[in-house]
């Protein structure tokens, strides 16, 4: 899919802009690239993100052809990888591609990583089992044309996992409270989406199920009396009350889509 000249600007800013903006690297003091900062990186994405080893099956792809798009560093690809996946990485941003590489070398383990566009996947139709795509289409600028070509690169009966932000979330509503910005509220591109909007972006698919997640827990990045107000009562009184009552306000809407 061609870019439209009129696009190409914002696409060049979301490029520059995670270029230099990767998630959660500052809750290590490791160097970057080193094993010990690939480590923290994990424990910490996965103490945020506990319900993602429930949810998403990285041991079901052994011997089968996973795609990520938009890599971080490769935490997640690292567990398909683990598991025996056959992978591949596409990413606008060359630092992430380096970071991941390094992260794939320091686990002596094989990947086709390489920068490219998720609204323009230089890779053949029908090539892969599972596209992986977590925090990406809020930050792109055109979600549609990513969504659609994620949709092409799939085998038939392949699966499609995508997250995106609820706008209709506790997070949302208690960053306007507080008036504590979102991360990457600065990004070129930062939508989010009611449930709706978000089954509507994903009509092209055959079935669709999308599960709220991401509640409260601790942060490491807050402090002061309000990260202190936050995590002594806020996320104690919120995942006290019955999850029937707060599931829908989850910050992350997951997608579980098939072709």
């Amino acid at each position: 899919m061609p870019t439209r000249p009129d696009r190409a600007p914002l696409q060049h800013a979301v490029r520059k802009y995670w270029d230099t903006h990767i998630h959660d690297l500052d809750i290590t003091t490791h160097p970057p690239g080193s094993p010990g900062f690939f480590a923290d990186l994990e424990q910490y994405h996965f103490e945020k993100l506990h319900h993602l080893p429930r949810l998403i099956p990285f041991d079901q792809y052994r011997g089968r052809r996973v795609l990520e798009v938009g890599c971080g560093a490769g935490t997640d690809l690292i567990r398909f990888a683990r598991n025996g996946a056959r992978v591949t990485e596409i990413g606008r941003s060359p630092s992430s591609i380096r970071l991941a590489s390094e992260n794939f070398r320091h686990e002596g383990m094989a990947a086709q990583l390489m920068v490219a566009d998720g609204e323009a996947i230089p890779l053949r139709d029908q090539s892969f089992d599972l596209v992986y795509a977590h925090g990406v289409v809020q930050y792109t600028s055109n979600d549609r044309a990513l969504v659609e070509e994620t949709r092409r690169v799939l085998k038939p009966r392949g699966t499609a996992i995508f997250q995106v932000y609820n706008r209709v979330s506790w997070l949302n509503a208690l960053s306007k409270v507080t008036k504590v910005d979102l991360e990457h509220v600065d990004a070129p591109v930062l939508k989010k989406y009611s449930l709706g909007e978000f089954r509507e972006l994903l009509s092209g698919f055959s079935r669709v199920r999308i599960v709220p997640e991401r509640f409260p827990v601790k942060t490491r990045l807050h402090g002061g009396l309000k990260g202190t107000l936050y995590n002594t009562l806020f996320v104690g009184t919120f995942n006290a009350m019955p999850r029937a009552l707060t599931q829908r306000f989850g910050w992350h809407l997951l997608a579980f889509c098939e072709v």
